[in-house]
Formats: C-alpha cells, structure tokens, sequence
C-alpha cells in the first residue's frame, strides 16, 4: 500500500483552497473597500462562475464544491438586491451551513463521514489508504468535529449579523465575525492537520 505524505497532499490542496475559498472573501472584501457594497457581489459572483467556466474550457474536472458554490453566491446575491440590505447577504448562507452542519452528523452516522468526500476534491488518497480502519475513524471523527465548529460559526455570525443590522455597521459586523470564526476555524483546522499527520505517521510505521 503506498501512503501519501502530507506535505504532497498540501501542495495539492493549496492552490484549489486560495482559488476556491481565500479568492472569493478578498475579492468580495477589496471590492466593497473600493466600490461599494453590491458592486463586491457582483465581483464575488463573477470571481466564482469565471473559476467554472476556466475550467470547463480547459476540460478540467470542475470540484462538487465549485458548483454549490457558484449556485450559493447566485441565491445570496439575488436576495440581497431584493431586499436592500447587508444582512440577508451574510445570513443565508449560515442558515445553510447550520442544515450543512447537521447532514455532517448524519453523514456520521450513515458510515460516508462527508468530510471525506470534500477532502477528496483537493486531493488524491489511494483507495486502499482510504479502506484502512484508521483513516476511516479519522474522517469519522473530523466530520463530527467540523459539523460542531459550523454550528457554532454560524450561530455566532447571525447573532452579530442581527445586532449589528440594529444599531451597528456592517464594516464593524465583519471585523468582529472574520475575527471570531477565523479564531475558531483555525483552532479546528491545526488539530485537523495535526491529527491527519498523527494519524499518517502511524500509517507509516506499521507499514514500513
């Protein structure tokens, strides 16, 4: 069985994470700076169905996320402009992450940990790493791990979302929210990492 190093798999998955996930919140942000407020969900919905169609040109496999992506921002963006307000921008997508974060646990409990599935959109595992007992208690446990760090992001993004649509500002709504879940999303990530890593390691020794 030939096991993948980790440093390999994140060279793999660096490039399609910035594109995918880091690209959209600075486009969206520069252009809210710079241009306003419904000119950035234009640039972040055009930033989005660009990455597809570059795909689709070069006729290279479009990820699972890009598409959920692409149509997310599209619902977002047009409920926005209907209502005329920051707020459902910001809100609809944790409402859709809190179902998200519950179809994780679910995904648990049915044996296909969906964590597993949206890492093998970044990158490459051997089958037979995959079929291992660990591997598969790792993926298990990570997607509990991560379908409560969602829960709790989005519970905490929509309350700073409603209390400061109230009195507040959204410039002081995304300072307080990109603070706290990046607090809380890079705490999940390390051990996510350290715990892929730890679980490799044994992989390797008792293969070796």
């Amino acid at each position: 069985m030939t096991l993948p190093r980790l440093g390999a798999l994140a060279r793999e998955a660096a490039p399609k994470l910035l594109e995918a996930v880091v690209a959209p919140l600075a486009v969206f942000y520069l252009a809210m700076v710079v241009l306003g407020f419904k000119w950035a969900l234009i640039a972040t919905v055009a930033w989005v169905y660009l990455g597809v169609a570059w795909r689709l040109i070069r006729r290279v496999k479009v990820p699972a996320t890009m598409y959920l992506a692409a149509f997310a921002i599209t619902v977002r963006a047009l409920v926005s402009f209907w209502t005329g307000t920051w707020m459902w921008f910001f809100i609809q997508p944790e409402l859709g992450t809190i179902c998200i974060s519950m179809a994780f646990l679910a995904s648990v409990r049915l044996n296909r940990p969906l964590v597993q599935k949206l890492t093998l959109d970044y990158i490459h595992l051997p089958s037979a790493v995959l079929r291992h007992e660990r591997i598969r208690r790792f993926f298990a446990r990570i997607t509990l791990l991560w379908a409560f760090v969602l829960l709790m992001n989005s519970t905490l993004s929509i309350a700073l979302a409603v209390y400061e649509s109230l009195g507040g500002s959204l410039g002081a709504f995304m300072v307080l929210r990109t603070s706290a879940v990046a607090v809380i999303s890079g705490l999940a990530i390390t051990f996510s990492v350290w715990a892929f890593k730890r679980v490799l390691r044994r992989l390797h020794v008792a293969h070796a």
